[in-house]
């Protein structure tokens, strides 16, 4: 019974370190590609807006008709970049800083797994020195009761910690 409780509590850890590692991989995957698709949104925002000011400057080189095409055309372009500047905008607030949250919320679910490792691992030896206890000497209860009492205690501390 003990031994099968045991091997579930390890099948759970291993699924959730599993869990922990898969999430840490892809999610900073995402987030790096997320960031150089904005970096280069960013770019070329920018080269269009000095594609913009070059047009601007040759127009105002250019014949009245032609420099009012020019200047049209320009501002047109110019509003298409205003969306793109939006678009960089969303990306960041809505993409790119949920996912760097992530890492953070990964490195506390991490130490929490770990913390609750090191804990099973004591509680392990625990139940084998109390399991060697019982074989060497089984008429010593006062050991056993306190080993056991010790031992519900912790349970019911951590049961209490976890609600």
């Amino acid at each position: 019974m003990l031994r099968r409780s045991l091997e579930n509590r390890d099948a759970q850890t291993r699924q959730l370190q599993d869990a922990v590692t898969n999430v840490e991989k892809h999610f900073g995957e995402l987030c790096q590609i997320f960031a150089a698709y904005v970096r280069k949104t960013a770019r070329l925002r920018d080269k269009a807006d000095l594609l913009v000011n070059e047009i601007n400057v040759y127009a105002s080189t250019e014949t009245p008709n032609l420099k009012q095409g020019l200047k049209n055309f320009a501002d047109e372009f110019a509003k298409l970049q205003d969306y793109r500047q939006a678009e960089v905008e969303r990306l960041e607030a809505k993409v790119v800083e949920p996912l760097k949250a992530y890492g953070t919320i990964v490195k506390m679910k991490r130490d929490d797994l770990k913390a609750t490792l090191t804990a099973r691992n004591r509680e392990a030896k625990q139940l084998t020195q109390l399991e060697r206890t019982r074989q060497r000497n089984p008429s010593d209860r006062h050991v056993i009761v306190s080993f056991e009492f010790w031992s519900l205690k912790k349970h019911f501390v951590r049961y209490a910690v976890q609600k």
